[in-house]
């Protein structure tokens, strides 16, 4: 209780060249906004326990926060990469939005994280396939 919570986090978009065009989804973002221009600050709770039931990572991103990133600036079908995947969020988050996932990390424990999870997601949504 010395300094403040960490409670942002700093999106950065980048393109391969001017040429290059980016994805918006406006109307969509409209739409989750209740009809109004969606801003660039958003107010979503910290990641649920429920999220972190396979195991924790120390900066675990809520599932909410990468839907947003995800529907904002990506197409179904697209690539979304994670250079630092740390838990699998971002992975996870695209498979529920069927955007294909390329993760990497460092550390062997947080890649183990990210494939519990992304089993457990891929298990779970067969299961409600077949209902």
């Amino acid at each position: 209780c010395r300094c403040f919570t960490a409670s942002h986090e700093t999106l950065i978009w980048a393109k391969k060249s001017k040429e290059f065009k980016h994805t918006f989804n406006y109307e969509l973002m409209k739409e989750m906004n209740d009809g109004k221009q969606m801003r660039s600050f958003w107010i979503i709770p910290t990641t649920p326990k429920k999220e972190k039931l396979l195991g924790k990572h120390p900066t675990q991103k809520p599932l909410e926060l990468l839907r947003r990133i995800i529907l904002s600036s990506s197409k179904e079908g697209d690539l979304i990469l994670d250079p630092f995947v740390g838990s699998g969020s971002t992975g996870v988050s695209a498979l529920m939005y069927n955007r294909r996932f390329i993760g990497i990390d460092m550390e062997k424990e947080y890649l183990e994280l990210t494939y519990k999870r992304l089993k457990e997601y891929k298990v779970n949504r067969s299961e409600h396939d077949d209902k």
